[in-house]
């Protein structure tokens, strides 16, 4: 059987040479555009060195706030690594931005699950936005795309942010395209040009040779254990956008008056910056390896999303296995594929900020770092796994080759 699932991955690798040429020309795009704005901002060695305390003068810290800033072309950039997660940055920038009876309007459906926490959807946890006074509501999907035409049924004058999550999140979508995001913008701006419009571009850095921020989006939010820190990232979190919208983030943040001035930055400035500039190559890395799942699983009988043959605009592969023991299955080999905690076996558990329990595989060198090889997904019909990450693409294929392996011994395929 090994012989013949390496031939099946020999024959997908060699059928996708066309797609990897055409990622390494966006990446070619998007190396130039980091290297530039650390050769722009006078990038130094001096600029590693950090302070203490409440991390007055961090020039280091500055610097890379303004190489952001230019990567995403943007007026203002936080990057601080006190952010803990993607979810995190996505709610600092929603609850300084939005007041009582403001409406938050989702214009992708619904949005992730720890999201519909945070919003007060479900659970009940306390200082959601919805005890906060905050109105909310999301526009339907079409065919799992973004309707601008109904758009104009769901602004009213409450409308305050109109957001748009770039990933698939756990949901049966691919993830929205530069193009389809500019459409949403341009009849947002249309109906009502006052609404700030934020994008969640967790999982979509780098993946094309535009950011949301270049095609209209206001203000954006993402985390640096994902595309952004390249696999380097111990923690963190960016927002970058207009300055007065991103100036008001950094005061729920800290607290008014002290904005951007004060927080540590831990010694982080040296692999935030080498982590970004290695984000272009380790994004085309991961993939090239989703898109060498996508193609296998196809094969395979399974449904995939998005499909080989589908437009890509994050790093997430999702593949629709109808079987929890299937789910369980491929975690665990993704599991025992990894470089740490190899050794160990996922299980299904209560995850933190999910209303389904979640099984997890992340073997990483960073705890959470969904940019390296991960596979994740709840327990709930029909079963979705969501493959994402590889530092490199042979990590990918030998991760592939694993979890084949192991869905031939369990007679799955």
């Amino acid at each position: 059987m090994t012989k013949k699932i390496d031939q099946i991955i020999e024959d997908v690798e060699n059928s996708l040479r066309p797609f990897y040429l055409e990622r390494e020309k966006i990446t070619l795009i998007n190396q130039e555009k980091v290297l530039a704005a650390m050769q722009e901002e006078k990038l130094q060695a001096g600029d590693f060195h950090w302070t203490t305390g409440y991390g007055y003068g961090d020039d280091g810290r500055d610097k890379l706030e303004a190489i952001y800033s230019r990567v995403f072309a943007t007026e203002d950039a936080l990057v601080r690594p006190n952010i803990v997660s993607g979810t995190h940055a996505i709610f600092l920038c929603l609850e300084a931005l939005l007041r009582p009876k403001d409406q938050l309007l989702s214009l992708c459906g619904p949005l992730y699950d720890t999201m519909q926490k945070a919003i007060g959807l479900t659970g009940e946890e306390a200082l959601n936005l919805k005890s906060r006074g905050i109105l909310y509501d999301e526009v339907p999907l079409k065919d799992g795309q973004m309707d601008p035409e109904t758009f104009k049924n769901y602004i009213n004058e409450d409308t305050k942010i109109a957001m748009i999550q770039r990933s698939t999140g756990y949901s049966n979508r691919r993830a929205f395209t530069i193009e389809e995001i500019q459409e949403a913008i341009a009849e947002v701006r249309k109906i009502n040009p006052s609404i700030y419009i934020f994008v969640d571009n967790c999982y979509g850095e780098f993946t094309e040779v535009k950011e949301p921020t270049q095609v209209g989006a206001d203000i954006m939010a993402g985390s640096l254990i994902k595309n952004p820190g390249g696999g380097l990232a111990y923690s963190g979190g960016y927002v970058v956008g207009r300055e007065d919208l991103v100036h008001q983030v950094a005061n729920q943040l800290t607290a008014p008056g002290i904005g951007k001035e004060c927080g540590l930055s831990f010694g982080m400035t040296r692999q935030l910056a080498q982590g970004l500039f290695i984000a272009p190559h380790v994004v085309s890395e991961a993939m090239k390896g989703a898109l060498a799942f996508a193609k296998v699983f196809e094969s395979l009988g399974y449904t995939c999303i998005p499909s080989s043959q589908d437009p890509r605009s994050d790093i997430i592969q999702s593949i629709r296995l109808e079987d929890p023991e299937k789910l369980e299955v491929f975690c665990q080999a993704i599991q025992a594929a990894s470089p740490v905690d190899a050794h160990f076996t996922p299980m299904p558990w209560d995850m933190p900020g999910y209303e389904d329990q979640v099984i997890m595989a992340a073997g990483g060198f960073i705890e959470g770092s969904s940019i390296e090889l991960s596979a994740d997904g709840p327990m709930r019909d029909p079963y979705f796994v969501y493959f994402q990450g590889g530092l490199t693409y042979a990590h990918c294929i030998l991760s592939l080759k694993k979890v084949l392996e192991e869905f031939a011994n369990k007679d799955f395929i």
